[in-house]
Protein backbone atom coordinates (compact mmCIF):
# COMPACT_ATOMS: atom_id res chain seq x y z
CA UNK A 1 0.00 0.00 0.00
CA UNK A 2 1.48 3.42 -1.18
CA UNK A 3 -0.26 6.80 0.62
CA UNK A 4 1.13 10.27 -0.62
CA UNK A 5 0.34 14.03 0.37
CA UNK A 6 -0.78 15.95 -2.66
CA UNK A 7 1.75 18.45 -2.24
CA UNK A 8 4.29 15.81 -3.81
CA UNK A 9 2.15 16.58 -7.37
CA UNK A 10 -0.17 19.49 -7.05
CA UNK A 11 -1.06 22.14 -4.16
CA UNK A 12 -3.97 20.13 -2.46
CA UNK A 13 -2.79 18.72 0.78
CA UNK A 14 -5.58 15.88 0.15
CA UNK A 15 -4.54 11.94 0.60
CA UNK A 16 -3.70 9.95 -2.10
CA UNK A 17 -3.71 6.07 -2.72
CA UNK A 18 -1.54 4.58 -5.58
CA UNK A 19 -2.16 1.21 -7.06
CA UNK A 20 1.37 -0.27 -6.47
CA UNK A 21 2.09 -2.36 -9.47
CA UNK A 22 6.27 -3.49 -9.09
CA UNK A 23 8.38 -2.85 -6.04
CA UNK A 24 11.87 -3.33 -6.60
CA UNK A 25 15.04 -2.51 -4.09
CA UNK A 26 19.08 -1.44 -4.84
CA UNK A 27 21.63 -0.71 -3.01
CA UNK A 28 23.62 2.09 -5.52
CA UNK A 29 22.47 5.09 -7.03
CA UNK A 30 23.91 3.67 -10.25
CA UNK A 31 21.67 0.68 -10.47
CA UNK A 32 18.35 2.70 -9.42
CA UNK A 33 15.77 2.04 -12.24
CA UNK A 34 14.85 4.18 -15.20
CA UNK A 35 11.29 3.95 -14.71
CA UNK A 36 8.92 6.29 -13.60
CA UNK A 37 7.23 5.80 -10.21
CA UNK A 38 7.77 6.62 -5.73
CA UNK A 39 11.20 6.34 -4.57
CA UNK A 40 12.45 6.13 -1.05
CA UNK A 41 16.50 6.59 -0.43
CA UNK A 42 18.19 5.91 2.56
CA UNK A 43 20.78 7.84 4.21
CA UNK A 44 23.43 5.01 4.23
CA UNK A 45 23.82 6.43 0.39
CA UNK A 46 25.77 9.13 1.77
CA UNK A 47 29.01 6.40 1.54
CA UNK A 48 28.37 6.51 -2.17
CA UNK A 49 27.36 10.22 -2.30
CA UNK A 50 29.90 11.83 -0.87
CA UNK A 51 32.32 8.85 0.43
CA UNK A 52 32.00 9.00 4.17
CA UNK A 53 30.75 5.71 5.73
CA UNK A 54 28.12 5.96 7.72
CA UNK A 55 26.33 3.24 9.83
CA UNK A 56 23.45 1.04 8.44
CA UNK A 57 21.41 -2.20 8.45
CA UNK A 58 20.41 -4.52 6.53
CA UNK A 59 17.55 -2.67 5.25
CA UNK A 60 17.55 -1.72 1.38
CA UNK A 61 19.51 1.64 0.75
CA UNK A 62 16.84 2.58 -2.17
CA UNK A 63 13.20 1.64 -2.53
CA UNK A 64 10.98 2.09 -6.16
CA UNK A 65 7.49 1.30 -6.70
CA UNK A 66 6.07 1.38 -9.88
CA UNK A 67 2.96 2.84 -9.80
CA UNK A 68 -0.29 2.48 -11.22
CA UNK A 69 -3.99 4.52 -10.63
CA UNK A 70 -4.66 7.39 -8.35
CA UNK A 71 -7.26 7.78 -6.34
CA UNK A 72 -8.17 10.43 -3.67
CA UNK A 73 -8.49 8.95 0.03
CA UNK A 74 -10.93 9.77 2.87
CA UNK A 75 -10.55 7.77 5.71
CA UNK A 76 -10.72 7.87 9.51
CA UNK A 77 -8.50 6.41 11.82
CA UNK A 78 -9.40 3.71 14.32
CA UNK A 79 -7.97 3.59 17.76
CA UNK A 80 -4.49 3.50 17.95
CA UNK A 81 -1.58 4.47 20.52
CA UNK A 82 2.47 3.97 20.92
CA UNK A 83 4.15 3.28 23.92
CA UNK A 84 7.92 4.26 24.70
CA UNK A 85 10.40 1.80 25.37
CA UNK A 86 13.20 3.77 24.55
CA UNK A 87 15.83 6.53 23.43
CA UNK A 88 19.32 5.69 21.68
CA UNK A 89 20.01 9.66 23.04
CA UNK A 90 18.00 10.88 26.50
CA UNK A 91 18.56 13.85 27.38
CA UNK A 92 21.76 13.62 29.55
CA UNK A 93 23.41 12.16 26.94
CA UNK A 94 22.01 14.43 24.05
CA UNK A 95 22.84 17.59 26.23
CA UNK A 96 26.35 15.85 26.08
CA UNK A 97 26.82 15.68 22.66
CA UNK A 98 25.83 19.07 22.21
CA UNK A 99 28.82 20.19 24.46
CA UNK A 100 30.91 18.49 22.22
CA UNK A 101 29.88 19.62 18.80
CA UNK A 102 29.97 22.99 20.21
CA UNK A 103 33.64 22.03 21.27
CA UNK A 104 34.01 21.16 17.60
CA UNK A 105 32.58 24.37 16.39
CA UNK A 106 34.93 26.30 19.08
CA UNK A 107 37.81 24.83 17.40
CA UNK A 108 36.78 25.77 13.91
CA UNK A 109 36.30 21.87 13.03
CA UNK A 110 32.64 22.65 11.68
CA UNK A 111 30.16 25.32 11.80
CA UNK A 112 26.74 23.42 12.28
CA UNK A 113 25.83 19.81 13.11
CA UNK A 114 22.37 18.26 12.91
CA UNK A 115 22.32 16.18 16.04
CA UNK A 116 19.15 13.60 15.82
CA UNK A 117 17.63 10.77 18.89
CA UNK A 118 15.74 7.79 17.73
CA UNK A 119 12.88 6.96 19.45
CA UNK A 120 11.70 3.12 20.14
CA UNK A 121 7.99 2.26 20.21
CA UNK A 122 5.33 -0.49 20.87
CA UNK A 123 2.35 0.27 18.79
CA UNK A 124 -0.82 -0.91 19.92
CA UNK A 125 -3.04 -0.67 16.73
CA UNK A 126 -2.13 -1.04 12.69
CA UNK A 127 0.41 1.20 11.07
CA UNK A 128 -2.04 2.47 8.66
CA UNK A 129 -4.23 4.49 11.69
CA UNK A 130 -0.94 5.97 13.44
CA UNK A 131 -0.21 7.23 10.07
CA UNK A 132 -3.76 9.39 9.71
CA UNK A 133 -3.74 9.97 12.76
CA UNK A 134 -0.33 11.24 12.52
CA UNK A 135 -1.23 13.14 9.28
CA UNK A 136 -5.28 14.66 10.62
CA UNK A 137 -2.82 16.37 13.89
CA UNK A 138 -0.44 17.39 11.68
CA UNK A 139 -1.15 18.06 7.69
CA UNK A 140 2.21 18.10 5.74
CA UNK A 141 2.58 18.02 1.97
CA UNK A 142 4.87 14.99 1.70
CA UNK A 143 3.47 12.66 4.11
CA UNK A 144 3.19 9.42 3.28
CA UNK A 145 2.56 5.73 4.08
CA UNK A 146 4.29 2.48 2.51
CA UNK A 147 3.51 -0.55 3.29
CA UNK A 148 5.67 -3.44 2.10
CA UNK A 149 3.82 -5.96 4.13
CA UNK A 150 6.07 -6.71 6.79
CA UNK A 151 7.51 -3.86 6.88
CA UNK A 152 6.25 0.30 6.58
CA UNK A 153 7.35 3.40 6.88
CA UNK A 154 5.39 6.93 7.98
CA UNK A 155 6.68 9.86 6.80
CA UNK A 156 5.10 13.73 7.87
CA UNK A 157 7.54 15.64 6.12
CA UNK A 158 6.95 19.74 5.37
CA UNK A 159 10.33 19.98 3.86
CA UNK A 160 11.53 19.98 0.21
CA UNK A 161 14.97 18.69 -1.08
CA UNK A 162 14.58 18.87 -4.55
CA UNK A 163 11.89 19.47 -7.05
CA UNK A 164 12.88 19.75 -10.92
CA UNK A 165 10.38 20.69 -13.71
CA UNK A 166 12.04 20.83 -16.81
CA UNK A 167 15.66 22.29 -16.54
CA UNK A 168 14.48 24.21 -13.58
CA UNK A 169 15.39 23.22 -9.97
CA UNK A 170 14.54 24.18 -6.73
CA UNK A 171 15.02 23.31 -3.13
CA UNK A 172 13.48 24.28 0.25
CA UNK A 173 15.77 24.03 3.14
CA UNK A 174 14.21 24.06 6.89
CA UNK A 175 16.27 25.31 9.44
CA UNK A 176 14.79 27.43 12.37
CA UNK A 177 12.24 25.37 14.74
CA UNK A 178 9.93 27.03 17.31
CA UNK A 179 6.48 26.65 18.87
CA UNK A 180 6.19 30.64 18.85
CA UNK A 181 5.99 32.79 15.46
CA UNK A 182 7.37 35.48 16.94
CA UNK A 183 10.64 34.21 18.46
CA UNK A 184 11.28 32.03 15.55
CA UNK A 185 11.08 36.05 13.70
CA UNK A 186 13.19 37.59 16.01
CA UNK A 187 15.54 34.09 16.71
CA UNK A 188 19.48 35.79 15.48
CA UNK A 189 20.61 32.10 15.88
CA UNK A 190 17.78 30.38 13.74
CA UNK A 191 18.17 33.22 10.95
CA UNK A 192 22.45 32.53 11.38
CA UNK A 193 21.52 28.82 10.83
CA UNK A 194 18.97 28.99 7.78
CA UNK A 195 21.65 31.15 5.83
CA UNK A 196 24.53 28.81 6.43
CA UNK A 197 22.62 25.61 5.33
CA UNK A 198 21.41 27.49 2.32
CA UNK A 199 24.22 28.36 1.53
CA UNK A 200 25.28 24.94 1.34
CA UNK A 201 22.38 23.99 -0.62
CA UNK A 202 23.42 26.83 -3.07
CA UNK A 203 26.99 25.46 -3.28
CA UNK A 204 25.56 21.75 -3.93
CA UNK A 205 22.93 23.18 -6.70
CA UNK A 206 26.39 24.89 -8.42
CA UNK A 207 27.57 21.50 -9.22
CA UNK A 208 25.05 20.68 -11.36
CA UNK A 209 23.51 23.99 -12.48
CA UNK A 210 24.61 25.98 -15.68
CA UNK A 211 26.96 28.71 -15.21
CA UNK A 212 25.42 32.16 -13.10
CA UNK A 213 21.90 30.42 -12.87
CA UNK A 214 21.75 29.85 -9.08
CA UNK A 215 20.02 31.97 -6.80
CA UNK A 216 18.02 32.57 -3.64
CA UNK A 217 14.09 32.95 -4.29
CA UNK A 218 13.15 33.30 -0.50
CA UNK A 219 15.17 34.31 2.36
CA UNK A 220 13.78 32.98 6.14
CA UNK A 221 9.85 32.33 4.88
CA UNK A 222 8.21 30.96 7.64
CA UNK A 223 5.69 28.77 7.60
CA UNK A 224 2.58 27.43 10.28
CA UNK A 225 2.21 24.34 11.38
CA UNK A 226 -0.44 22.63 13.76
CA UNK A 227 2.45 22.19 16.71
CA UNK A 228 5.45 24.56 15.41
CA UNK A 229 6.54 26.97 13.25
CA UNK A 230 9.59 26.54 10.86
CA UNK A 231 11.67 28.82 8.77
CA UNK A 232 13.13 27.99 5.29
CA UNK A 233 14.62 29.82 2.35
CA UNK A 234 14.37 28.94 -1.40
CA UNK A 235 17.48 28.36 -3.55
CA UNK A 236 16.80 27.65 -7.87
CA UNK A 237 19.22 26.81 -10.87
CA UNK A 238 18.79 25.50 -14.07
CA UNK A 239 20.35 22.23 -15.24
CA UNK A 240 20.26 19.81 -17.60
CA UNK A 241 21.68 17.31 -15.45
CA UNK A 242 20.61 13.51 -14.96
CA UNK A 243 18.88 12.19 -12.32
CA UNK A 244 21.01 10.08 -10.48
CA UNK A 245 23.90 12.54 -11.03
CA UNK A 246 21.60 15.55 -9.39
CA UNK A 247 21.43 12.95 -6.39
CA UNK A 248 24.99 12.17 -6.39
CA UNK A 249 26.17 16.00 -6.12
CA UNK A 250 23.39 17.37 -3.65
CA UNK A 251 23.00 14.01 -1.62
CA UNK A 252 22.42 14.08 1.91
CA UNK A 253 20.49 16.89 1.92
CA UNK A 254 22.44 19.61 3.88
CA UNK A 255 19.77 20.45 6.34
CA UNK A 256 19.76 17.44 8.04
CA UNK A 257 23.58 16.94 8.07
CA UNK A 258 25.99 20.38 8.79
CA UNK A 259 28.85 22.44 7.78
CA UNK A 260 30.75 21.57 6.19
CA UNK A 261 28.63 18.53 4.77
CA UNK A 262 31.44 15.66 4.79
CA UNK A 263 33.00 16.64 8.36
CA UNK A 264 29.69 16.83 9.63
CA UNK A 265 28.18 13.54 8.92
CA UNK A 266 31.23 11.73 10.05
CA UNK A 267 31.02 13.31 13.02
CA UNK A 268 27.13 12.86 13.39
CA UNK A 269 28.09 9.16 12.53
CA UNK A 270 30.62 8.89 15.51
CA UNK A 271 28.31 10.86 18.32
CA UNK A 272 24.98 9.36 17.10
CA UNK A 273 24.72 5.66 18.55
CA UNK A 274 22.13 4.35 15.90
CA UNK A 275 21.85 3.93 12.04
CA UNK A 276 19.50 6.48 10.88
CA UNK A 277 18.60 4.50 7.44
CA UNK A 278 15.70 5.84 5.80
CA UNK A 279 15.47 9.08 8.63
CA UNK A 280 17.42 12.03 7.14
CA UNK A 281 17.11 10.55 3.15
CA UNK A 282 14.74 11.89 0.69
CA UNK A 283 11.78 10.01 -1.14
CA UNK A 284 9.35 11.66 -3.50
CA UNK A 285 8.44 10.88 -7.22
CA UNK A 286 10.16 10.50 -10.44
CA UNK A 287 8.30 11.58 -13.68
CA UNK A 288 10.76 11.71 -17.03
CA UNK A 289 13.44 14.25 -16.51
CA UNK A 290 10.99 15.64 -13.78
CA UNK A 291 11.07 15.00 -10.07
CA UNK A 292 10.21 16.05 -6.63
CA UNK A 293 11.69 14.61 -3.72
CA UNK A 294 10.96 15.60 0.39
CA UNK A 295 13.58 15.31 3.21
CA UNK A 296 13.01 12.36 5.18
CA UNK A 297 11.95 14.55 8.53
CA UNK A 298 9.22 13.52 11.15
CA UNK A 299 9.41 10.27 9.70
CA UNK A 300 9.37 6.24 11.34
CA UNK A 301 9.80 2.74 10.21
CA UNK A 302 9.29 -0.83 11.37
CA UNK A 303 7.90 -3.97 11.43
CA UNK A 304 4.26 -4.63 12.93
CA UNK A 305 4.02 -3.62 16.43
CA UNK A 306 7.84 -2.14 16.86
CA UNK A 307 8.55 0.76 15.41
CA UNK A 308 11.59 4.15 15.34
CA UNK A 309 10.66 7.62 15.20
CA UNK A 310 14.01 9.99 15.17
CA UNK A 311 14.16 13.80 15.69
CA UNK A 312 17.02 16.37 16.30
CA UNK A 313 18.04 20.03 16.22
CA UNK A 314 20.87 22.12 14.62
CA UNK A 315 23.29 23.09 16.62
CA UNK A 316 25.61 26.27 16.34
CA UNK A 317 28.27 27.70 18.58
CA UNK A 318 25.57 29.74 20.64
CA UNK A 319 23.14 27.06 20.68
CA UNK A 320 21.63 26.35 24.47
CA UNK A 321 21.77 22.75 25.26
CA UNK A 322 18.36 22.77 27.14
CA UNK A 323 16.80 24.50 24.47
CA UNK A 324 17.96 22.12 21.76
CA UNK A 325 16.53 19.44 23.56
CA UNK A 326 12.96 21.17 23.59
CA UNK A 327 13.26 21.76 20.48
CA UNK A 328 13.81 18.13 19.32
CA UNK A 329 11.03 16.95 21.47
CA UNK A 330 9.00 19.50 19.60
CA UNK A 331 9.29 17.52 16.54
CA UNK A 332 8.09 14.67 18.13
CA UNK A 333 4.81 16.33 19.39
CA UNK A 334 2.47 15.72 16.14
CA UNK A 335 3.80 12.30 16.21
CA UNK A 336 3.63 11.29 20.16
CA UNK A 337 2.56 14.36 22.69
CA UNK A 338 4.60 14.61 25.50
CA UNK A 339 3.10 15.51 28.63
CA UNK A 340 5.50 17.97 29.49
CA UNK A 341 8.94 18.72 28.16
Amino acid sequence: MLIVSGGFFCKSWKLYQLQIKDIKFYNSLEDISKEDGFFVFSYSLSTESIGVKVKGSNLPKVIFVKIGDIKELRLTYKPVSLEILKFSLDKKAYIQRVKEIKKRIEEGIIYQLNLSTKIDFFLKGQPLDLFLKFFQTQRTPYAFFLDLGDFFIISGSMELFLQKKNNTIISKPIKGTAKSEKKLKESLKDKAENLMILDMMRNDLSKIAKVGSVKVEELFKIERYSTLFQMHSTVSAKTDAEFEDILLNTFPPASVTGAPKKKAVEIIDLLEPHSRDYYCGCAGFRWGKDFTLSVLIRTAFGTKDKLSYFAGSGIVYDSQEEKEWKETLSKVQAFYSFSSF
